[in-house]
């Protein structure tokens, strides 16, 4: 484009810009061959978009027509997941960029031309840059991911310690949850896809093992299950005891953020001393905790800091596994998992027709949203051309910016992109009203677009304000007038916003309430499959399968697709929070159901156990039997059968009097004088422990699961 605009060929110039603004979006990372397909598509939707607006613009009723049914069939490609929206995005971007009255001078059939060019042109730099860097999206991903798991490590200290704001440090938790399960997604389809078609290389080897590595952390974060009412009363005056177990979430947590900037920056990663003092520094307060209550009455928070320490221990062998990765040792193992097991780990998107016709229905999120965005933008033209208004078309822009299938998100985005804009019209005006350069303004117009695009997903604020000096910029180059620009491009905002938060609100508006039952039901769901597959490896002692890992992804996923779909409710107006303090409930009981199963299957993964009792089989039948006719009230299903009580109290009694038997033991061995406790009594201790109190905390949480199932049915059938 340097090129063609001193050669005086600057309409060619900005047509192939276009396209290169086009169809950008849709190169995010993930698999190579789905990447270049979306392009492609992008390609091919937008050149046909651009021709149909084109050839209707002259005819008034026509063009209204056209923006209707364009602005909701495309919008419709939603349904295929993140990706099929961006390639959405880049249509309805052709549709609003040919309603602008004169874009280049060139014929038409040029200029569609051009877009394809830009668009093909900018395939082969994003396949350049990929065939120079071919890794650049898995390390971004991967440095992400260290650092959010070690803000999730972090969190969940705070939650120990800040116990006044535990509430709000609950929802930072799932929301950190959630963020880490949709880069578990992206490096799965990165990883797993890659190497089940190319087999493997020592690089992919080495990612892979990271990946798995922060999986198994996420897990032992998750299985540090507290009940923090029991841990506040128990060491209530023994708090600079568990401040050393705090002291290590923190540690490591801040480790794994430079183990996320060694990846980026390729930097000699830091010693692990600090990791190894704050680990003996817990183990010794375990000892000193004893010396200081005594036994008996030190022994049951004694037992809980052993648990702890273990879950600690584990997650330092997974953290010195990365470090090991990163130092580009040789690899001390390498990762057993076929082809064929890869597959069962993949989230495949369905991109068949039969997709857009599940969703042609007013249950649809997506047919909502297009219906919506289809009437406003088509009224918002009407009556703009009607009334005369300049730059019609930056409205309806702003509108498909900031329009979401959620009205939370919508208002949200709303306050940021008018903030932003304003914040941007200020900056710009400042420099317009200091130079009048041409060459000023196109770098800055550039550099601004750079910044927009970057921060899109960080911060919608600031990639508005960039994005509104990209466009001031732009046309500033295109004429004198610029304060003029500056003043419609404000007020074009400030309406865009506000048509988008109004009809969202009433314009077949969808509540998270009326959606989020069905992400209740999955989460239900998986996490009976996540504790049946607990069940049988108990039981079985055989080498962890795939299907459990399988089912933990599985759980891991639902939970965090719950939580987003709660926070997306709390986005809500009040009024419209249907049930909040059940679905609120149920949310916290089911996060906190995914932790004991997590507590569970860690602890029978990494030690030795006894063999799974008859009792220990009946309690988590109960518990199943418990969550499927949790399920059967989410379906509105009345026919509920009353739980067996008297071989369940039969079977908790005898847990509760095998851990007793081995307390008893163990007080006859100190009053031998055998202090020194044996390793296979320590382990047997923690075990009847952690299967007790975890598996009668999991009935209490279920059966609370179920009950405030009760009341949510009700409040929604009122």
């Amino acid at each position: 484009m340097t090129t063609l605009i001193p050669m005086g060929h600057s309409d060619y110039a900005i047509s192939i810009a276009i396209g290169i603004l086009l169809n950008a979006p849709s190169d995010i990372p993930g698999s190579l061959k789905r990447k270049i397909n979306s392009i492609l598509i992008s390609i091919a939707l937008t050149m046909v978009v651009t021709f149909i607006v084109a050839i209707s613009h002259p005819y008034f009723w026509v063009l209204l027509a056209v923006i209707a049914v364009l602005s909701f069939g495309i919008s419709l490609l939603s349904v295929y997941g993140f990706r099929g929206s961006l390639v959405s995005f880049s249509g309805l971007m052709a549709m609003v960029l040919g309603l602008t009255t004169k874009i280049s001078d060139t014929p038409l059939w040029i200029h569609i031309l051009c877009i394809a060019i830009g668009g093909l042109f900018y395939l082969c730099i994003s396949l350049v840059s990929h065939w120079i860097l071919p890794k650049k999206d898995e390390d971004q991903l991967l440095a992400d991911t260290l650092d959010l798991t070690g803000d999730y490590l972090i969190a969940r200290g705070k939650l120990i310690t800040q116990k006044n704001a535990r509430e709000e440090n609950f929802k930072n938790v799932f929301q950190l949850q959630t963020q880490i399960s949709e880069k578990h997604e992206l490096l799965r389809e990165l990883l797993l896809m890659a190497r089940t078609k190319s087999g493997r290389t020592h690089f992919d080897e080495k990612r892979l093992l990271i990946f798995i590595s922060l999986v198994d952390i996420l897990e032992l974060s998750l299985a540090n299950n507290l009940e923090y009412n029991k841990i506040d009363t128990l060491f209530k005056d023994h708090s600079q005891h568990l401040q050393k177990f705090i002291d290590v979430n923190f540690v490591f947590g801040n480790h794994l953020k430079e183990l996320a900037e060694t990846i980026l920056k390729k930097d000699k990663i830091h010693s692990k001393d600090s990791l190894l003092l704050v680990l003996d520094a817990a183990n010794n307060a375990i000892a000193e905790y004893v010396a200081i209550v005594t036994l008996p009455k030190a022994r049951e928070g004694a037992i809980i800091l052993k648990n702890l320490y273990d879950y600690l221990e584990l997650q330092l062998q997974k953290i010195r596994a990365i470090r090991r990765v990163l130092s580009n040792s040789e690899l001390a193992s390498r990762t057993t998992l076929k082809s064929s097991e890869a597959q069962q780990f993949i989230t495949t998107q369905d991109y068949s027709s039969r997709i857009i016709l599940e969703n042609l229905s007013f249950n649809s999120p997506i047919f909502r949203h297009s219906l919506r965005f289809a009437v406003t933008a088509t009224i918002t033209y009407f009556f703009g051309t009607l009334l005369e208004i300049k730059n019609t078309y930056w409205i309806i822009l702003t509108l498909l910016v900031i329009m979401r299938p959620n009205y939370g998100l919508t208002k949200g985005r709303s306050i940021n992109r008018i903030a932003g804009t304003l914040i941007g019209a200020v900056i710009a005006a400042v420099i317009i009203f200091m130079t009048q350069s041409t060459a000023v303004y196109s770098i800055l117009a550039a550099i601004s677009l750079t910044f927009a695009l970057s921060l899109t997903q960080q911060n919608y604020r600031w990639a508005a304000v960039f994005f509104t000096t990209t466009i001031i910029f732009s046309y500033s180059l295109l004429t004198p007038n610029a304060f003029e620009i500056i003043q419609y491009r404000v007020l074009d905002t400030a309406i865009g916003a506000l048509l988008a938060v109004v009809a969202n609100y009433l314009l077949w508006p969808s509540w998270e309430f009326m959606n989020l039952e069905r992400f209740l039901v999955a989460a239900i769901r998986c996490n009976t499959d996540y504790l049946l597959s607990i069940k049988k490896f108990y039981r079985t002692k055989e080498v962890m399968d795939v299907s459990y890992k399988v089912t933990r992804k599985h759980a891991f996923l639902a939970i965090s697709n719950l939580n987003a779909a709660f926070q997306r409710m709390t986005q809500d107006p009040a009024s419209k929070r249907k049930a909040w303090e059940p679905v609120y409930e149920m949310v916290t009981l089911n996060n906190t159901i995914l932790s004991t199963l997590a507590s569970l299957g860690s602890f029978i993964q990494h030690h030795k156990t006894t063999e799974a009792s008859d009792n220990f089989i009946t309690v988590v039948d109960h518990i199943e039997n418990t969550l499927l006719e949790t399920l059967k009230l989410l379906d509105q299903k009345k026919e509920i059968c009353p739980p067996q009580q008297e071989g369940l109290i039969l079977a908790q009694e005898k847990l509760k009097n095998s851990y007793e038997l081995l307390v008893e033991e163990r007080e006859k061995e100190l009053n031998l004088g055998h202090s020194p406790i044996r390793e296979e009594m320590l382990l047997n201790l923690q075990e009847a422990h952690l299967i007790y109190n975890q598996l009668i905390w999991l009935k209490n949480l279920v059966e609370n699961l179920k009950s405030t199932t009760q009341k949510y049915s009700s409040h929604v059938t009122e």
